[in-house]
């Protein structure tokens, strides 16, 4: 009778920590940029953060949805990207509006020019929204026509996780070209290492295919080498020369 009742209690408690789980890692990701988000809005500059970043993952999580296509894994990873290209669209979109109304350079660049010279560098939110369209029909036809190779599914979900995996790379070339972390959220790094090795470590315990738990691993190292920088950027200052101009430095290319 004891067992029995014992029974009862843990089976909720078990379906309650597997729901918590999902949630988690449906909206975790996304928790970090909130505090970069805010301070963006906040100081209407956006030197300090890559929006590299987000193209990073736009590019993984597409990828990871095409990849599902090829092989079914837990539903709350496919959300889970769905919702992370959600945000990084709406951080795009902050960060073009704040960019160009700080900017002097009045030429207006566009997808449609085709300049790679200027890629990712473009003057309007709808020239992001029209490249990652573009991205995702050529992809997504891609993969229709090579869905039944399983060499093709398992590169496609091999290049979604690494893709991710090199995350933090962007912002840690910009730091590491700035001497500084200056105008990077601290508090976004922290939830990424958190989030990231809370994900590897789901991946892990839920036999995800093993490309996940491996780009989560480094991904976890490359979240560890920019909290490093934060420690050597501040500790041993690098000094800048004094600008000539009292313009924002806004104008500098994401």
């Amino acid at each position: 009778m004891e067992a029995g009742g014992l029974e009862w209690l843990l089976v909720p408690m078990q379906q309650l920590v597997s729901w918590g789980a999902a949630g988690a890692m449906v909206f975790g990701g996304v928790v970090p940029y909130i505090p970069q988000y805010r301070d963006i809005r906040r100081t209407q500059n956006v030197e300090g953060f890559s929006t590299y970043v987000c193209l990073v993952l736009l590019v993984a999580n597409i990828l990871r949805i095409l990849f599902w296509f090829g092989r079914h894994f837990e539903s709350p990873l496919l959300w889970q990207s769905i919702i992370m290209i959600i945000t990084m669209l709406l951080m795009l979109k902050l960060c073009t509006e704040v960019r160009v109304s700080n900017e002097l350079n009045i030429k207006r660049r566009s997808f449609a020019d085709f300049d790679l010279n200027y890629f990712w560098h473009w003057s309007k939110f709808t020239d992001y929204v029209q490249c990652v369209l573009t991205f995702t029909g050529v992809t997504g036809y891609i993969t229709y026509l090579w869905l039944d190779s399983s060499l093709f599914v398992e590169t496609l979900g091999f290049l979604a996780v690494f893709t991710e995996a090199m995350l933090g790379v962007p912002q840690l070339y910009r730091n590491y070209q700035n001497r500084s972390t200056e105008g990077m959220s601290v508090k976004m790094v922290l939830m990424w290492t958190s989030g990231d090795t809370f994900k590897t470590v789901y991946f892990i315990l839920n036999q995800a295919p093993f490309q996940f738990s491996i780009c989560g691993l480094l991904q976890v190292f490359v979240d560890i080498a920019i909290l490093l920088q934060v420690y050597l950027y501040s500790y041993y200052p690098h000094q800048k020369p004094v600008p000539h101009t009292a313009h924002p430095a806004s104008t500098k290319a994401l």
